[in-house]
C-alpha cells in the first residue's frame, strides 16, 4: 500500500516538473504574452516613443528622487505652486506641489461627502507634508502624479485617505 502511495506521488511530481519545465522553455506566461502585444498595438508603440522622450525621461526622474519616502511610507515636504492641475487633467481633484525642486501633481481623486473640503483651503505657497503609497505616470502627463494619503499642514493632519469598501 505505502509503495502504490509513493509510486503516485512520485508520478504526479514527476508529471508536473516536466509541465513546470515545459513552461519555462517556452518562456512566456499569459501576462508576458499580453505585455508583448499591447507593446506591439498603437498604444504601446506611442508609449514606448513617450518613455524614450526627454519628457519621459524627465518623469522617471522625478519619480526616482522621491521613490524611497514613498516605498518607506515616510514624510516628504511640498509646497503648493498651483491649486488647478493641467487642463485637460482626469484626475479628480488634485494640486500641483514642488518637492525636492520637483513639479509633481497630487491627486486625491474623485470626492465623496466633503472630504476635500481642508484641501479646498490650501493656497499656493502652503508649505505641506506629504505621505504617499504611490507615485504614477502617464504619456497624457508632464509630471509624476503622486498620490495624497496623508496631508499635513501647520503639523495638523487635514486630510488622510480612507481605504474604499472592500479592499486590501
Amino acid at each position: 500500500m505505502k509503495k502504490s502511495i509513493f509510486a503516485l506521488i512520485l508520478t504526479l511530481f514527476v508529471i508536473s516538473g516536466f509541465t513546470f519545465a515545459n513552461n519555462e522553455i517556452k518562456g512566456e506566461t499569459p501576462a508576458k504574452a499580453a505585455k508583448k502585444a499591447w507593446e506591439a498595438s498603437p498604444e504601446g508603440i506611442a508609449f514606448k516613443k513617450w518613455e524614450a522622450s526627454p519628457a519621459g525621461k524627465k518623469v522617471y526622474a522625478g519619480e526616482a528622487k522621491i521613490r524611497k519616502s514613498i516605498r518607506e511610507f515616510t514624510n516628504m515636504n511640498g509646497v503648493v505652486t498651483s491649486l488647478t492641475l493641467p487642463q485637460g487633467s482626469r484626475l479628480g481633484f488634485g494640486v500641483m506641489v514642488k518637492i525636492n525642486g520637483e513639479d509633481y501633481i497630487l491627486a486625491f481623486g474623485i470626492e465623496s461627502k466633503h472630504e476635500f473640503d481642508q484641501l479646498r483651503k490650501l493656497k499656493v505657497n502652503d508649505k505641506i507634508m506629504i505621505k504617499s503609497h504611490n507615485v504614477s505616470h502617464a504619456p497624457k502627463y508632464t509630471y509624476p502624479i503622486v498620490a495624497g494619503d496623508n496631508i499635513e499642514r501647520n503639523g495638523k493632519l487635514i486630510y488622510k485617505r480612507v481605504p474604499r469598501k472592500g479592499s486590501c
